[in-house]
């Protein structure tokens, strides 16, 4: 937890500017005295950790979550605006620094449930989660946690608690109750007396008082800002070429470089030839990294993992990189191939050794044993990789003992202590800026690329920018999990549904991915482990993506099998789950389902619920000569309240079109250890050509707020398999489509 002072019990606050500071409750007080100069302009002073106002009345809300197309600083500047009556022309937001003051906090409360606590204990624990956080380097962007945790328990707290501060502060001011004080669009204002002045006037004097542990906050009906669409702030800079993505950095003396790992997971440099690399107009110098990689002459190497050029500009490295003649060790993978890792999850789940449950209801044998009819199934997905549109890249410049970097990444206390670590440098030596993303999905939480620059820099003694190629983003990622599940289900003589047992390999997150929302008596979902030698990571929306696919296709075979309307076999067994139900309906509706479409085309749906939303997607295809073509995507969400109804669907829809590259063309394969794949060639992804109509239909409803940016990715696989079951007959039980023979499979068989 790290080391606990005095400080941090003590209630300290400062005038800066004539602007408020007030801080995080902490047994009680504020932590604005440690925070305030670190992020502070000139002309303004900060407010409640993720508040700044400004001497001009402007309200800068920071945020402590990394922007990577999902527009995370609008809506969170939202949440804290409309909680503080703030005027939203005069609203704006910065990205939190990287250091450890700027910990996130909300996000550990947001998983530990919200924690709803009396407000006498609730400055000591937000003590103990603020430290938690520093501890853990918590500034990370994903699992949709930005909204529904950062927003609801850091925002939307901080605008309602700096309005009571205000409020209180101008009632003081002009003798009158404080519950007679209103705060309107960045005024305060007492009817009865007629006065009316700007947030600002009263700064120094809120700035005085201890922030309310448990402020106030606002019904859904009293939102003026939340739920309203406003221009995202980050677009105009996109679309003028402004906005700083680290591709953008360029720091005096710097030199590019690239790099290659070997082909092979886990291998290290044997041997290199570099003569034809040096030859090269432009070449600077061929450095090995690694943890034993002691020298930067080629030659010195001992278990260096990684072979980088550095270069004059990107393409004289790439060409060098290109002329090196490597020799890797052998690490006794190299005769696998992802035929041998699927044979490997079958013997693994049949021989279910240590196997684990998720659940377990009822009494699965029995009811299956005494089931009209039995179905069994194995459905399996393959490796993904992420292929963010922004290739993997970093600026560092190392020198006297400190480290400036530049990168996009979605973890920037986690980056800054991996950089650190690897330099052998106490973490407050690294300074880190975080830019804008061009796509992250999980790929930009792993610090490797921003480790290597770092490495770099300090062996040329000269600022490094790194750039991956595409080739080694797609051979060196940190892949979505390939997985096989094992179904089994019964259904009586009535066509209910009655067991449903499932084994998969490999548990992942989150641990609920597996489980079915649809009521059943006798239930058992567990696993077994089956580790590969392929690297795994965070792939938008997780698990769910995996498993979204696996039992929203075999609950439509189940439905299929009962002679039973795939929706109405769902919403039948959804009656005690009104919000599930009342969203199928929405989607289901929307879609004019049960309206014939003509030959060769098929209608499929799928709900699933991950993130705290819930989500419908209803998918119609037409498939001519084996080749299917998606027409049309209605889909259906419910995330609490949309704090941005626009932001939402924009979600939904990348959602859906990152999933639906993944169900028609996504597949890493393995041969003799490494993966084949390599650009968008072998690896391609969804075109504008080839994209669906996409509609959204958002239902708002009393639920807690949920997440936006991975919700819409699992459902769309399964609706596009069901769907493609409804046009022809042939269920497909494994991912990619374009993997599987349409054209020439039996339609008497499932594929």
């Amino acid at each position: 937890m790290g080391k606990w002072t005095r400080r941090a019990f003590l209630t300290t606050g400062a005038v800066v500017g004539g602007g408020l500071i007030a801080g995080i409750a902490i047994r009680p007080g504020n932590r604005t005295g440690e925070l305030g100069p670190i992020v502070e302009g000139e002309g303004e002073s900060l407010v409640h950790t993720w508040i700044k106002i400004g001497a001009d009345n402007v309200v800068t809300v920071i945020s402590p979550h990394s922007e990577m197309g999902q527009g995370v600083g609008t809506a969170l500047a939202q949440m804290a605006a409309d909680e503080l009556e703030a005027d939203w022309d005069l609203v704006r937001f910065e990205y939190a620094p990287a250091v450890a003051e700027f910990a996130n906090a909300p996000v550990v409360k947001g998983l530990l449930g919200g924690l709803d606590l009396p407000a006498m204990i609730v400055p000591s624990v937000d003590s103990v989660l603020i430290h938690a956080a520093q501890a853990l380097d918590v500034q990370i962007t994903g699992g949709s946690m930005s909204i529904r945790s950062t927003g609801q328990y850091g925002m939307r707290v901080a605008g309602a608690a700096v309005r009571e501060m205000l409020e209180t502060a101008a009632a003081e001011a002009w003798g009158v109750p404080a519950e007679e004080v209103v705060a309107r669009k960045s005024r305060l204002i007492h009817a009865a007396t007629g006065r009316d002045e700007p947030f600002s006037t009263f700064a120094s004097a809120a700035s005085e008082r201890t922030p309310p542990a448990k402020p106030a906050l606002k019904s859904p009906d009293e939102f003026r800002i939340i739920g309203q669409h406003v221009e995202r702030q980050d677009i105009p800079s996109k679309v003028d070429g402004s906005a700083t993505f680290a591709l953008d950095v360029q720091v005096p003396g710097m030199v590019y470089a690239t790099v290659r790992r070997a082909p092979t997971f886990g291998g290290s440099v044997s041997r290199v030839d570099d003569a034809k690399a040096r030859a090269i107009e432009g070449v600077l110098d061929v450095v090995l990294l690694g943890p034993a990689a002691h020298s930067a002459a080629v030659g010195s190497f001992e278990a260096a993992e990684s072979v980088a050029v550095v270069a004059t500009g990107y393409w004289p490295a790439k060409q060098g990189l290109d002329q090196l003649q490597i020799e890797w060790t052998e690490t006794g993978n190299e005769g696998i191939s992802t035929e041998d890792v699927f044979a490997q999850f079958a013997r693994d789940i049949e021989a279910g050794f240590e196997r684990q449950t998720d659940v377990v209801e009822g009494d699965v044998a029995s009811a299956l044993a005494g089931a009209a009819q039995v179905l069994e199934a194995d459905y399996r997905v393959p490796y993904l990789a992420h292929t963010c549109m922004e290739p993997l890249n970093a600026v560092a410049d190392v020198s006297d003992g400190r480290c400036e970097m530049w990168v996009g990444c979605q973890s920037p206390l986690g980056f800054r202590k991996a950089v650190a670590n690897a330099l052998g440098f106490e973490v407050e030596n690294v300074t880190l800026h975080n830019c804008y993303m061009g796509g992250g999905f999980g790929r930009k939480s792993r610090a490797d690329y921003a480790v290597q620059a770092a490495e770099l820099s300090a062996k040329v003694g000269k600022p490094v920018k790194l750039i991956w190629s595409r080739e080694e983003d797609v051979r060196q990622d940190y892949y979505r999990p390939a997985i096989l599940s094992r179904f089994r289900a019964g259904l009586d003589e009535n066509g209910d549904l009655i067991a449903w047992d499932n084994t998969y390999v490999d548990k992942g997150e989150p641990v609920e991915a597996p489980l079915i929302p649809y009521a059943v008596a006798a239930r058992d979902i567990g696993y077994v482990d089956s580790p590969t030698h392929v690297p795994f990571g965070a792939w938008r929306s997780v698990d769910h993506s995996q498993h979204g696919f696996f039992t929203e296709s075999f609950i439509d075979e189940v439905a299929a099998a009962a002679g039973q309307d795939p929706y109405a076999f769902r919403a039948a067994r959804l009656k005690d789950k009104p919000r599930l139900l009342k969203v199928l309906q929405t989607a289901a509706e929307a879609a004019d389902w049960g309206t014939p479409l003509g030959e060769g085309r098929g209608r499929g749906i799928s709900l699933q619920e991950s993130f705290g939303s819930v989500v419908a997607q209803v998918v119609e295809v037409t498939v001519v000569d084996g080749k299917v073509a998606v027409d049309r995507v209605v889909a259906a969400v419910d995330a609490g309240v949309a704090v941005s109804p626009d932001g939402l669907t924009a979600q939904i829809e990348s959602g859906i079109a990152y999933g639906l590259t993944a169900a028609l063309y996504g597949e890493i394969t393995i041969r003799d250890g490494a993966v084949e794949q390599s650009n968008f060639h072998d690896y391609p992804a969804l075109r504008m050509s080839a994209a669906p109509k996409i509609e959204t239909h958002i239902v708002n409803s009393d639920h807690p707020i949920g997440g936006a940016g991975e919700p819409g990715t699992p459902g769309i696989a399964p609706a596009l398999a069901n769907a493609v079951f409804d046009a022809t007959r042939l269920r497909v039980r494994q991912m990619p489509m374009s993997g599987v023979d349409l054209e020439n499979a039996d339609r008497e068989t499932a594929v």
